[in-house]
């Protein structure tokens, strides 16, 4: 069953989160869906337009609609990730994503009211929620990347004007953490003063934790070991600050990173230890099963794991 953001969000306010997964291939949709019906967690699955671009936005789609009818009990969104207008309007022009997000951060803040409001004008007019994002994270993430000297946490003084004056349905905040492998470089965790405020400021209204992946230093040691050269400091977002921030209001946890370590560590070990072999669908077997393992292990923290069969 799909359904907008807007109503997983209103189902898990406060009680537990949902996980947004970013796919890019087909051995992660089919590893997401299996996992979902299997803990019976309403889940997001995400598109960037990174993605779209490489795999095209129909192929994209088709694989979702696919795993839907594989996997008829699941229930969850659809959603543009990181959208910006030409990717946004493509996709509001079809009938498959049920979730768009504008990522007009990066500009000042009557600019990004701009554009934020005209796409949720549009988007409200099809019955579409729409994620917006006040503040900027640093990390890298397919084609976008922040040095840390440009980040910059939300600024709970502005939340309120910012999602009167937009309309959107949720937003994306600052608080910490960020995109890619090398979210903590300094330690500093999750700004929970920070999450605070903005929840006393916007009481009950959806929160997004972008850049949400653990970042298991095992996959790390696991990568290095069979030819990889990760960093010692990447490090990531421990599953209990996850948990706490469910309190804040936090209803989305934006996960890629852990899925694209895990792909890495698969093949290289694959490929490390059965050198004569080249076929790519026996270490897509492993990845698939894996990818199901690892995003159980989501729905568990996350407290998702059963809540599909409450909504109605």
């Amino acid at each position: 069953m799909k359904l907008t953001a807007k109503r997983l969000f209103e189902h898990c306010y406060g009680r537990y989160a949902v996980a947004a997964v970013n796919v890019e291939f087909m051995e992660q949709v089919l590893g997401l869906f299996a996992a979902a019906e299997a803990a019976q967690a309403p889940f997001i699955v995400q598109t960037t337009p990174a993605a779209r671009n490489y795999a095209t936005p129909d192929m994209l789609v088709s694989m979702i609609r696919a795993a839907e009818r594989k996997y008829p009990k699941t229930v969850f969104a659809v959603h543009l990730d990181h959208g910006n207008e030409e990717h946004i309007d493509h996709a509001l022009a079809g009938e498959e994503y049920t979730s768009v997000m504008i990522d007009a951060s990066h500009d000042d803040f009557a600019q990004n009211v701009s554009r934020t409001r005209k796409v949720v004008e549009k988007a409200h007019s099809k019955g579409i929620s729409v994620e917006a994002e006040l503040g900027v994270l640093a990390g890298v993430e397919d084609d976008l990347s922040v040095d840390e000297e440009h980040a910059f946490y939300t600024n709970p003084d502005e939340v309120e004007a910012f999602v009167k004056a937009t309309n959107c349905d949720s937003l994306a905040i600052a608080v910490g953490t960020s995109h890619g492998a090398y979210k903590f470089s300094g330690g500093q965790g999750i700004q929970f003063h920070i999450l605070e405020e903005i929840q006393n400021r916007l009481p009950e209204f959806p929160l997004v934790l972008h850049g949400g992946s653990a970042v298991n230093y095992a996959e790390i040691e696991r990568i290095n070991a069979a030819g990889g050269e990760l960093k010692a400091s990447a490090k990531g977002v421990d599953p209990a600050e996850v948990k706490r921030a469910i309190r804040y209001g936090v209803c989305k946890v934006n996960i890629a990173t852990d899925l694209r370590l895990l792909w890495t560590r698969v093949n290289r070990e694959f490929f490390r230890d059965s050198p004569d072999l080249f076929a790519p669908l026996l270490p897509g077997q492993v990845y698939m099963e894996e990818c199901k393992q690892l995003v159980l292990e989501k729905f568990e923290y996350l407290g998702a794991v059963g809540q599909a069969s409450t909504i109605k």
